[in-house]
């Protein structure tokens, strides 16, 4: 079993509690497990290239050296970047997948499709390949929005959209994936 550290960061103006978890395995290397928190409006220039804001960045200053991954969304029009731990501990359960069977293969290749590597520059700027933005509708007006562990790149009225379309149903989705998730004994 890993040894389990907990760490609490401050972070933001409004002191934020971002909670970090650093789990040390037995011969193997330590990986971070983050607890995002956070939407931020923000825009994408003509190359791209978006600014993570300050406090963003600051929740990821512990994995930022590591690079993301970024991606198509699964169920919704929006991006997902993956800190680069996160993408590798996905990764191992891939890699569980038997390739012969011909659904995980086709489930892999599409999981997998325009899945890039994105770095911050010295500015702060993540450059996201224009195809990709062009899946999501990004094309200047957009949302960052935390999400646990990994971080959604929206266009705004999407975002607003996505968001106003499952207010009526939010409080039976609440229930329905929460309501028996309690674990009351830790």
């Amino acid at each position: 079993m890993g040894k389990l550290i907990n760490n609490v960061v401050k972070s933001g103006k409004k002191w934020e509690s971002l909670f970090i978890f650093e789990i040390i395995k037995p011969n193997s290397a330590k990986f971070v497990m983050l607890n995002l928190i956070g939407t931020y409006e923000c825009k994408a220039d003509a190359k791209g290239r978006i600014m993570v804001p300050a406090d963003l960045k600051k929740q990821l200053a512990p994995i930022m050296a590591d690079g993301f991954v970024v991606k198509r969304a699964v169920f919704q029009p929006c991006l997902e970047v993956y800190p680069m731990s996160e993408w590798n501990l996905l990764m191992e359960k891939f890699r569980k997948l038997n390739t012969f069977n011909r659904k995980n293969n086709d489930f892999i290749r599409r999981f997998t499709a325009g899945v890039r590597i994105v770095e911050l520059d010295s500015n702060g700027r993540m450059l996201i390949p224009k195809e990709l933005l062009a899946f999501a509708g990004i094309s200047k007006n957009m949302v960052i929005s935390s999400a646990i562990n990994i971080v959604e790149l929206w266009d705004k009225e999407k975002y607003e959209q996505a968001i106003n379309d499952a207010d009526d149903d939010f409080a039976m989705l609440a229930e329905e994936v929460m309501g028996q998730q309690l674990d009351h004994d830790e």
